[in-house]
């Protein structure tokens, strides 16, 4: 009898073991692969979404063990996201991490992008909301007046720059963050700078815009941005190229002729006076505190210099304007730059 209960009771320790080591293994053990950097679990998905794409992208080693877990743990709320793997992860961990919801933000960055098009896409490519709903959103005249904006005008909210943004963010989200930041980009002494420009905000960064489309160089920005003051102050029109460029939509344009500036469209400052009604590419704020601090002259034309250096030969009077022009034609010719 001595013997039975010394081995049932080794039996009973071993079992107890085992059971322990099954346990520890199920929750604590490492169980998370090195296959994936990333599990990216879509708005709407249940658990049985999650499971299969656990299983098809080969996220853990032992599925068994994760589904076990998983219901021992009640992983019912599936939380979207995009949640960042590290090999060795228990299953315990992981599905702590899933529960709350813990996802890793995505550095979202933009900048000098010209069209709503390609921001759209930009958003599409980094975050769950695809293009297409992104664009119709900036396009919706109902969305746009909720903050005082048009859907020519509503491009100026979005500041240049890098934002930690959470990869499942809906479009309206997004822009609502967008908009935050925006808020603050315009603080108090800005808004008084373009006040005494007689501009909205809305206005400086349009013009912005088209300085940040004529300068290759940051720091001729501030005499730019003076001389379109300057034209739009005695009511002259803008005449910028870039503009032009805008309304036929053929960004391939080197040269812009005489054809293109009969475009029959609101974004010619050739055909008609003030700023368009839009940006014609997203401005830096290098190119926006260029207008609010631009330099004072007397310049109203300007012409790319005809060394290509980038940089403007400015003139204060149309005759002058045209001997700059003449150059910069000839160069043109002389490099065979017909379109």
């Amino acid at each position: 009898m001595k013997k039975f209960w010394i081995a049932l009771a080794v039996i009973i320790v071993l079992s107890l073991l085992g059971t322990g080591v099954f346990y520890y293994l199920r929750f604590f053990g490492p169980n998370v692969t090195d296959k994936q950097q990333y599990l990216y679990i879509k708005t709407g998905s249940n658990f049985d979404d999650v499971y299969k794409t656990i299983s098809s992208e080969g996220i853990v080693n032992d599925t068994t063990s994760f589904l076990q877990a998983a219901h021992s743990m009640k992983y019912l709320n599936v939380k979207p996201g995009k949640y960042r793997l590290k090999p060795g992860m228990s299953n315990r961990n992981f599905i702590n991490m899933l529960k709350s919801g813990n996802q890793e933000p995505v550095n979202f960055s933009f900048h000098n992008i010209r069209l709503k098009e390609q921001f759209a896409g930009l958003v599409g490519k980094n975050l769950e909301p695809d293009s297409a709903s992104m664009l119709r959103l900036l396009d919706s005249a109902k969305f746009a007046e909720q903050y005082g904006l048009t859907i020519d005008n509503i491009y100026t909210v979005f500041i240049p720059n890098t934002y930690q943004i959470y990869w499942n963010t809906t479009p309206e989200k997004l822009f609502k963050r967008l908009y935050a930041n925006y808020e603050k980009f315009w603080t108090p002494e800005r808004k008084q700078k373009a006040a005494a420009l007689n501009l909205s905000p809305q206005q400086v960064s349009i013009l912005a815009s088209i300085v940040d489309a004529e300068a290759l160089h940051d720091d001729e920005m501030p005499t730019i941005a003076g001389l379109y003051l300057n034209r739009l102050n005695k009511g002259m029109k803008l005449q910028s190229d870039p503009t032009v460029i805008f309304a036929t939509k053929d960004f391939t344009i080197k040269r812009v002729l005489n054809r293109d500036l009969l475009t029959n469209s609101p974004y010619n400052t050739y055909m008609y006076k003030g700023l368009p009604p839009g940006p014609i590419m997203m401005p830096s704020v290098a190119a926006i505190n260029a207008v609010l601090d631009h330099k004072s002259t007397d310049y109203l034309y300007m012409c790319a210099k005809a060394d290509f250096s980038g940089y403007h030969a400015f003139a204060t009077n149309e005759a002058e304007h045209k001997i700059n022009a003449k150059a910069f034609q000839q160069a043109l010719n002389e490099r065979n730059i017909k379109r």
